[in-house]
């Protein structure tokens, strides 16, 4: 790392090699699950055994084993080495992608899905970026690789019914394994090796300060929205695909309403998120979008054997989900201390696949018993208690994440370039980990002197 950095340089070509690389592989692994969604379910139904919970479980189960694992694989990464652990983590997506497509069974299907979950990267792929990047580059590749994942996911949904009127839902699988593949051509051959590793704690969780995140409240709350959300989406999923059928639109034209309504809801949430973070106007924003949750679940009820009452109902769906899906990471991390973002993440990131689990499995059971109606209601009333728990939820503070390096400084200096910093107008707080040789801060970026900020860096270097 240069000795003087500069916080308002471009990534070099390095960095953005392995940025934009990692993005790829995330998405890859990312696009295989999310295609399975909007075409899961109608599969399912035709295989031995199935039942609606058992469709319900199938749609949802990678979920739960990408909760239990994922953390781990991060821990695992540290010991082990990055990259060793992201190919094996997406050899097991292969392996439950190949176990699933050879399935003629739903327990076949279910023992896939678990296994491809079970190849939880996410952490690892995080930590990776965060050894290739420098500190003033890392909060730009956790978003490039973010957007990875918003973007695969809009793909997703709706390349998949169009990839399974061509191939089949069981090619899919084998699309998935293929795309799995190439992740690791890219690991291997694309993504740089980084010259050392270590623990990052704006990336990676801290297992001792796991406790201290369990602990805020308003971390909390951010932790049960991401869970309910997801939870909200596969139920969803278990069920809107064959209510279209149902109401005359064959599976194979179900693309065409997915596109439709994710663009739509795209075009209709720019303007929104803007309004939150530019405006800052986030809870506002955050609190009407939970609303159109419960009037989007509110119209499926009502709706549920009308094409057009389903199409709307789903439109107003994804402008809620969308726009959650944006703000709740950019709310995690204005909330979040500095050096505890990764552990924050990771029990965000937790939460929020232990949603997608029971989101299928209470879907799929509760379409079995009680039809549509039981399963969009508990959606609702899932909903609801987000409104309510957001509603005591604190104006956040419109702050970014900065990282410095210390590297060149003792630890008297390091303090004294800590109270500098504090006296920069647009520094609101600064952590110091000189045995780790970052300094995190919290910055508003509207307000920030880059300039003194600037010149406090080249003076202490």
């Amino acid at each position: 790392m240069n000795p003087v950095q500069d916080i308002t340089s471009p990534m070099t070509p390095l960095e953005r090699r392995a940025t934009l690389a990692l993005a790829l592989v995330y998405a890859l692994r990312m696009l295989g699950l999310f295609m399975m969604l909007p075409v899961l379910s109608l599969f399912a139904e035709k295989l031995e055994g199935s039942t609606p919970f058992l469709i319900g479980l199938a749609v949802s189960i990678y979920g739960l084993t990408q909760a239990l694992l994922q953390i781990h694989f991060g821990l695992w990464s540290d010991r082990l080495g990055r990259k060793k652990v992201i190919v094996f983590g997406l050899l097991l997506f292969i392996a439950g992608s190949v176990v699933a497509a050879l399935s003629t069974t739903i327990y076949g299907v279910l023992i896939g899905r678990a296994l491809q979950g079970s190849g939880a990267i996410a952490a690892a792929v995080m930590a990776l970026a965060a050894d290739l990047t420098q500190e003033v580059h890392r909060t730009k590749a956790m978003a490039t690789i973010g957007a990875s994942i918003g973007l695969s996911f809009g793909v997703a949904v709706t390349a998949g019914p169009i990839i399974a009127n061509w191939i089949g839902v069981q090619g899919i699988f084998w699309v998935t394994a293929v795309l799995a593949l190439l992740a690791i051509l890219a690991i291997v051959y694309v993504v740089p090796e980084p010259p050392k590793s270590k623990k990052h704690r704006d990336a990676e969780v801290v297992p001792e300060k796991m406790s201290d995140t369990l602990k805020d409240p308003e971390l909390l709350r951010l932790n049960y929205g991401i869970l309910v959300l997801h939870l909200i989406l596969t139920a969803t999923f278990v069920v809107v695909p064959i209510l279209m059928r149902n109401a005359g639109l064959a599976a194979p034209e179900h693309w065409k309403v997915y596109l439709g309504v994710m663009v739509t809801a795209i075009i209709i949430m720019v303007p929104f998120v803007i309004l939150a973070e530019k405006k800052r106007q986030m809870k506002a924003v955050f609190m009407g979008a939970i609303v159109t949750l419960v009037i989007a679940n509110t119209g499926f009820i009502i709706l549920s054997d009308n094409l057009t009452g389903i199409i709307i109902a789903l439109g107003i769906f994804f402008c809620g989900f969308n726009l959650l899906e944006a703000t709740l990471p950019s709310l995690i991390s204005k909330t979040a201390p500095a050096d505890l973002k990764g552990t924050a993440m990771g029990v965000y990131s937790t939460s929020q696949f232990i949603g997608a689990f029971l989101g299928g499995a209470v879907g799929g059971w509760l379409y079995g018993k009680t039809g549509v109606t039981g399963v969009f209601s508990f959606c609702v009333l899932a909903a609801l208690s987000w409104l309510w728990v957001s509603m005591h939820m604190k104006p956040p503070r419109y702050v970014a994440n900065l990282l410095i390096s210390l590297n060149a400084l003792s630890a008297t200096e390091a303090d004294k370039f800590a109270d500098a910093m504090l006296q920069v107008n647009g520094v609101e707080d600064v952590t110091l980990h000189h045995q780790e040789g970052v300094a995190y801060l919290k910055v508003d970026n509207q307000r920030l002197d880059k300039t003194q900020l600037q010149a406090l860096i080249n003076q202490f270097a």
